[in-house]
């Protein structure tokens, strides 16, 4: 029988990756998003997931074998953020629960697991690193755990299996995305080369000197579709990093090559935030010149959280021994996978 995925969220970093890495593989792919991208091998479905009847409308006949749950909306607070994204959760489970095909549903959270949510984030009492899978819940609401918890109650109401996933900061394409990091510091050094500016380190500096490391969107996909196929792997919560670390300062210094520009040397933080608050203009200018595909440099970036994830007062290292010890071997280099990013944009014309 061949494997039925449905992939929520399939127009964003993650969800695109999913979605080619499965159909490559010979999988059957339905990606579900509200704005869909039309791909070789995938069937595009759109529907809004707060929707519920419009949900259940457009997933009718739909009888997934594998859940791929990679989206998540941003909100004003946490407790909007629990209310909103737990309920997303619990309208796709509902809407194919009458199929009664579901063998197994993945779920991607993230690091906030251990550093808490965006108001919150990275203060109060904190577990040490590197973060294992087995470091509780905080005593904090997040929206992450609400998810979880979503995930939890159906698959033991429906007998599915589940898995879940804690990236760290993922890297990838996809435009419109909430968390962005490689493609907002790609527009920032082209906007650096372009204007003469110093390319500035914007985060804290524990970030700029303390080891870390990062998530290729493709080794989550990897590690997503392994945990699904594999029985020792289910019901069971797994970071994934790309397995290697880095200091930022070592990074930046690499970022800054490719786009051909020199790292300025650390003065402090310097927010990107403030740094590109008025760049629109600039951008719009850039686009015209080179004849680039998108003119809203609000599509591309998302600089608060690239400052959120640069600016953390603690270093930040997962431990990724639990997958490792079941099989999963998979690798990437970070500073590949962000080359990998820009070569990317440059070649959809997304930066010049």
């Amino acid at each position: 029988m061949t494997n039925q995925a449905l992939v929520v969220g399939a127009s964003g970093i993650v969800g695109s990756a999913v979605s080619r890495l499965l159909a490559k593989e010979g999988w059957a792919v339905a990606g579900l998003a509200r704005r869909p991208n039309t791909e070789a091998g995938i069937t595009p479905i759109s529907a809004d997931l707060l929707d519920p009847d419009a949900l259940a409308s457009a997933l009718d006949g739909v009888s997934p074998t594998h859940i791929f749950l990679t989206t998540w909306a941003r909100q004003a607070t946490e407790a909007e953020n629990i209310r909103v994204n737990a309920l997303m959760i619990r309208n796709v489970l509902e809407a194919v629960r009458a199929s009664g095909s579901v063998r197994h549903v993945a779920l991607v959270t993230g690091l906030k697991h251990y550093l808490g949510p965006f108001e919150a984030y990275g203060k109060g009492t904190l577990p040490q690193t590197p973060f294992r899978e087995e470091q509780g819940r905080l005593d904090v609401e997040n929206f992450y755990y609400a998810q979880e918890d979503e995930v939890f109650a159906a698959a033991v109401r429906d007998g599915f299996s589940w898995s879940v996933h804690r990236p760290h900061t993922i890297t990838g394409v996809a435009v419109g995305n909430a968390m962005n990091m490689a493609t907002t510091l790609a527009v920032y050094a082209s906007i650096c080369r372009q204007t003469g500016r110093p390319f500035r380190f914007p985060g804290s500096e524990v970030q700029w000197n303390s080891l870390t490391d990062m998530t290729d969107s493709a080794q989550l996909a990897k590690q997503m579709r392994w945990a699904s196929t594999t029985p020792a792997a289910a019901n069971q919560a797994f970071n994934i990093v790309n397995g290697d670390v880095f200091r930022w300062k070592w990074m930046w210094s690499r970022i800054a090559e490719w786009f051909g520009i020199e790292a300025a040397p650390f003065e402090g933080p310097a927010p990107l935030e403030q740094q590109m608050s008025g760049d629109a203009p600039v951008w719009a200018e850039m686009a015209k010149q080179f004849e680039l595909a998108e003119a809203d440099i609000n599509q591309l970036i998302s600089p608060w959280h690239t400052d959120a994830d640069l600016g953390r007062p603690i270093e930040v290292v997962t431990d990724m021994s639990k997958s490792r010890k079941l099989g999963f071997l998979e690798y990437q280099s970070s500073d590949d996978a962000f080359y990998e990013v820009f070569a990317k944009l440059r070649a959809s014309k997304l930066i010049p």
